[in-house]
């Protein structure tokens, strides 16, 4: 299964039209903020560190380049060939590897297990986007990527960050200019449900490790100058528990 066209051709109207500038992409904080905190969540349940990392909806990679300085092999996959093109031109020193293609396509997850081997693999923000048809595959398909060996990161925005954004949409004001683009293209953030996450993880037959929440920071900030975040959960999963020699759902 791939994903819909709607959902990759809006993808990448959003990305054709999005800026060079750094921070200027609504949820693309600096990464301090962002996957340095979560890789301080995640490297403790990661049984094999020297894997190729994947982070699988790398956008313009400014997480990915930073994934690049930590690890020694790191390739950045997104649907939109736009999002890729961004992500090459921020990166002329190739630190990370890049490539356009569907995750939610089985034999496209299959086909780079082959290649890689089992991989880490590092998530943010990507099943929340998502079209719910395509929820399930990608959950699979992150399942393969990771093999026996890999862990998954994921970091979803929450239930809770649903409310938050309708009243930033609805404001007298208009959206936030960095908000703005992202409903313009039809793409519709926090529509997973809490229990939809667990349940994709659950039926992709993954062990879910450790989890917890943690807000989503982003670039854009209130008129009073606070900086918008997003509540979010955050959950590292595996096919077997290595360290206890478990396997299977225990969470």
């Amino acid at each position: 299964m791939s994903v819909t066209s709607r959902y990759r051709e809006a993808w990448e109207g959003f990305w054709s039209e999005a800026p060079e500038d750094e921070g200027a992409v609504f949820w693309d904080a600096e990464p301090a903020l962002t996957v340095g905190l979560h890789l301080a969540l995640f490297e403790p349940h990661v049984a094999a560190p020297g894997l190729p990392v994947v982070d699988v909806g790398c956008g313009n990679g400014t997480q990915t380049r930073f994934l690049a300085d930590r690890f020694p092999r790191v390739l950045g996959l997104d649907l939109a060939a736009a999002a890729i093109e961004h992500a090459r031109r921020a990166d002329p020193a190739g630190q990370a590897e890049y490539r356009q293609l569907d995750a939610a396509e089985k034999s496209t997850a299959e086909q780079l297990h082959a290649e890689l081997g089992d991989v880490n693999v590092y998530v943010r923000g990507v099943l929340h986007q998502c079209e719910p048809a395509d929820r399930g595959p990608l959950a699979e398909s992150l399942a393969t990527l990771i093999g026996e060996r890999g862990r998954v990161f994921v970091v979803e925005l929450a239930e809770a960050a649903g409310p938050v954004l309708a009243g930033l949409a609805r404001s007298a004001d208009g959206p936030p200019p960095k908000l703005a683009p992202i409903f313009a293209h039809g793409l519709t953030p926090a529509e997973v449900a809490d229990a939809e996450l667990l349940d994709h993880v659950h039926a992709a037959r993954l062990t879910i490790l450790a989890s917890g929440e943690i807000p989503l920071t982003t670039t854009e900030f209130t008129s009073d100058g606070t900086r918008i975040e997003l509540p979010s959960t955050w959950l590292v999963a595996g096919r077997t528990d290595l360290s206890t020699g478990t396997s299977g759902l225990n969470q």
